[in-house]
């Protein structure tokens, strides 16, 4: 894997409109933006290395680590506003990868950044939680995502998803799930790295959604499964984002 570079973010182009059209998909060092004094409305910066444009990926469920070089993968928003000083992806992905990178921060420079707000996929308290679906139930077909090379459930998106999905088996009493994980492991060379996924994060993926029904539905069989390659599902909580669609656990309910 060739190493990121560090990049400093300053004086660099930003994105026309025109450019939105396609999702971009690009490898660099993030770099973060102390806007408003780090009250939650910071911002994470990325440049595309093939073009010289920043973007805002701030948006994004996974955060970057700033150590570490991030796969980026997003659509240009439909606005032209620049919070942050970069035009905004979103929806955004960024991905961990092991390529170290040097730590960078930018100072607000008067721009205002984004404040906190709960995101649309936001988990109900257990204090208050909603009413179980109406039936008729049939067999049905839930879907998580995961960041690349990863079988983390994610705050605020994955456990979301996966919410949503044990409320409907809790309504619905299904005889049976089938927990099938998938990995994108034909390789792919973005920005000059070679991107693929273990194999074996397909079966990890399946295994701790499992896990995961298992404590809350004791005693209902599930079944595991795992498929490798590209096999994109196009589900609309992928966001339009096809890279995203690839890596992905599948929960079959079946009666």
């Amino acid at each position: 894997m060739r190493p990121a570079c560090a990049f400093a973010a300053v004086g660099l182009a930003l994105a026309s409109p025109a450019q939105a059209a396609e999702p971009v998909r690009f490898v660099t060092c993030p770099v973060y933006r102390d806007t408003d004094a780090g009250l939650k409305s910071g911002c994470w910066l990325a440049t595309d290395p093939a073009t010289g444009t920043q973007w805002d990926v701030t948006m994004s469920p996974y955060k970057p680590d700033w150590s570490f070089a991030v796969l980026v993968e997003g659509v240009a928003a439909g606005d032209d506003a620049q919070p942050c000083g970069g035009r905004t992806l979103d929806p955004v992905r960024t991905s961990r990868l092991e390529t170290p990178c040097t730590r960078h921060m930018l100072p607000a420079e008067n721009l205002p950044g984004r404040k906190f707000v709960l995101p649309a996929r936001n988990i109900r308290p257990l204090a208050n939680p909603p009413e179980l679906p109406p039936g008729p139930y049939e067999d049905r077909t839930f879907t998580l995502f995961f960041e690349l090379g990863q079988a983390f459930v994610v705050y605020q998106y994955g456990d979301y998803l996966l919410d949503q999905a044990a409320q409907w088996i809790r309504g619905a009493k299904p005889a049976r799930l089938i927990v099938t994980g998938y990995a994108a492991t034909e390789p792919e060379v973005v920005s000059g790295t070679t991107i693929a996924e273990r194999p074996e994060v397909a079966r990890e993926r399946a295994e701790t959604v499992a896990l995961s029904l298992s404590r809350l539905f004791p005693g209902l069989p599930i079944e595991t499964r795992a498929e490798i390659g590209a096999h994109a599902n196009g589900h609309a909580d992928a966001d339009g984002i096809p890279w995203q669609s690839q890596r992905r656990v599948e929960i079959r309910a079946e009666f």
